[in-house]
């Protein structure tokens, strides 16, 4: 196959893929509103199907012994997903306002994943550890999201601890509730999430397929090919739905969509498929992605923190990080 046809089916692959990825998320938010989920759940849910085509990618380069592609494609995407979903939106808007327990609550959960993926990837510990050791956090986080009021107060937590996550879940859920007002759905959204599921599930195999072959074929490092293209491509849609709630001073919804569609990069498309096929050998340049991840995080958390959400010049300083880690990775690999 040519290099112009192989390009041409990536460029339909990707359009295929943010499209059906749409679909998809309006799809499940409406049927997780018919289910009376909570907007963090449903926020969740969206988050989830947006990261199809990153997990999908994942999957399938990982299944064709292209390891590092497989783990750029996730940690790349996060990287890109800071750059785009918190810097950018931050340019866009002007400024995105945050509360600080929303902020501390979503940032120990991420940097907590964050530790997880870098000793994973470093080989410090085996991928069925690392996916014990984030689900210990991510599930709890996940089973608050989901709870009632009513119900978190009978958990027999602290009463401290009560006060302030329902502070925290409450603060988020302000937001959440004007960013997410989907209608209820029917059987008619769940066949069309089914399809639009299938497609992306087509259109990412179809552009890590193209992508490996390409770069294979003009000698680019595979790290390239995962942290760089694809994790830019299959991060689209949580970018435009991001700067969307940014442009709509939804600070809270913005920085839930970057946390929780980076924690769930790292379940679905690192760890899971990694416990299951393996982590291949440890290379340098993945380490490299790994940690510019975990410092990529740290240093957008102390902005929002210390600035009670982040300004333009925060953002823009997000945006310059990325484009150095994009640039040290490239002359890493040449």
């Amino acid at each position: 196959m040519s290099d112009a046809l192989l390009g041409l089916v990536f460029v339909l692959g990707a359009a295929l893929s943010l499209a059906a990825s749409w679909l998809l998320v309006t799809r499940l938010e409406r049927l997780g509103a018919r289910l009376a989920l909570t907007e963090a759940l449903l926020g969740l849910l969206a988050a989830l199907a947006a990261d199809t085509p990153e997990i999908t990618a994942a999957a399938s380069a990982v299944a064709q012994q292209h390891h590092r592609i497989g783990a750029g494609v996730v940690l790349g995407s996060n990287v890109f997903n800071l750059a785009a979903l918190l810097g950018l939106a931050a340019v866009v808007a002007g400024r995105i306002g945050l509360h600080r327990r929303v902020i501390e609550l979503g940032g120990a959960v991420a940097l907590w994943i964050c530790a997880a993926s870098l000793a994973v990837v470093t080989g410090a510990c085996p991928p069925p550890w690392g996916l014990v050791a984030v689900l210990a956090v991510l599930g709890p986080y996940v089973v608050m999201l989901g709870v009632r009021r009513e119900r978190l107060c009978r958990l027999r937590l602290p009463a401290a601890w009560t006060r302030w996550l329902l502070a925290a879940i409450h603060e988020e859920e302000l937001e959440l509730q004007v960013a997410i007002h989907p209608r209820r759905g029917h059987l008619r959204d769940a066949a069309a999430a089914a399809c639009a599921l299938a497609v992306v599930l087509g259109a990412s195999i179809a552009m890590e397929r193209t992508a490996a072959k390409l770069g294979a074929r003009h000698a680019v490092p595979e790290i390239l090919v995962g942290a760089l293209v694809l994790a830019a491509v299959t991060s689209l849609p949580n970018a435009v739905a991001a700067i969307y709630l940014a442009a709509r001073g939804r600070g809270a919804a913005t920085l839930s969509t970057a946390l929780n569609s980076n924690a769930l990069n790292v379940l679905f498309g690192l760890l899971i498929v990694t416990t299951i096929a393996g982590l291949g050998p440890v290379a340098g340049s993945t380490t490299f992605v790994a940690a510019s991840y975990a410092g990529l995080t740290a240093l957008a958390l102390v902005f929002a923190y210390a600035g009670h959400g982040l300004r333009r010049a925060e953002g823009v300083a997000i945006i310059a990080a990325y484009l150095g880690f994009a640039a040290v990775l490239v002359a890493s690999t040449s």
